[in-house]
């Protein structure tokens, strides 16, 4: 129609609107029985953040007296259990810490999520995966992840090439055999598999043992008595 104009801006706002309705939530809390916390705390910020965005809230997975540095969690298992399960469509936490127990781990949950097409929400830290600066935050994470095992090799690196140049012995320390026990364990008649089950040592390390203590000629390793 010639003369009007069509307001754009109002079609994006409508649009946005349209795609946030009927987003299914997913929340997530944890919280440590040690230190007191109370998980509604967050779950009751994660619920307003949710209404707020007009997402329905589907289920709420909370981890209670689980330390966070534990790599087994019951019900974070279930809520990547049921992400693959297409049951919802964006995570809502409280905080990065409450969610993962490492940069790592953070980013693998991420990558998953971006797979199953699944957003992403952490309020504290105000990340949306969902948004470009979200996005950014994502690439920044897998940068940061990819430095921290480039510094990890690298230390492991410098620590063995220390240890080479100080003459140390590298690899699992040898076990110490006990030779006098060895001795008379034999002269009381004890085979040497016995001896070897005593010494918790093969009965031919046991024999190779006692015999650089006496250094005496090789000969052959026992097979049973």
């Amino acid at each position: 129609m010639a003369g009007s104009k069509i307001n754009t801006a109002s079609f994006s706002t409508q649009a946005s609107a349209a795609r946030t309705q009927g987003i299914r939530a997913a929340l997530y809390a944890r919280v440590s029985t040690n230190n007191g916390q109370d998980p509604e705390m967050q779950l009751r910020e994660l619920r307003e953040y949710c209404q707020r965005r007009g997402w329905n809230v589907v289920r709420e997975y909370v981890d209670v007296g689980i330390s966070g540095t534990k790599a087994k969690r019951p019900e974070l298992d279930s809520l990547m259990a049921d992400a693959h399960r297409r049951r919802f469509d964006a995570v809502v936490v409280w905080k990065f810490d409450r969610f993962a127990r490492s940069v790592s781990h953070l980013l693998r949950a991420l990558e998953t999520f971006s797979v199953l097409g699944v957003e992403f929400v952490s309020l504290s830290e105000q990340v949306d995966t969902s948004t470009p600066m979200g996005k950014m935050v994502f690439t920044v994470l897998g940068a940061v992840a990819e430095l921290e095992r480039s510094l990890i090799v690298e230390r492991v690196r410098a620590g063995l090439r220390n240890a080479r140049a100080k003459g140390k012995r590298l690899g699992r320390p040898r076990r110490i055999v006990d030779t006098d026990k060895i001795a008379r364990l034999r002269a009381q008649g004890v085979s040497w598999r016995a001896v070897g089950a005593e010494l918790g040592v093969s009965p031919a390390k046991a024999l190779l043992a006692l015999r650089a203590r006496l250094q005496i000629p090789k000969i052959s390793a026992p097979t049973g008595g």
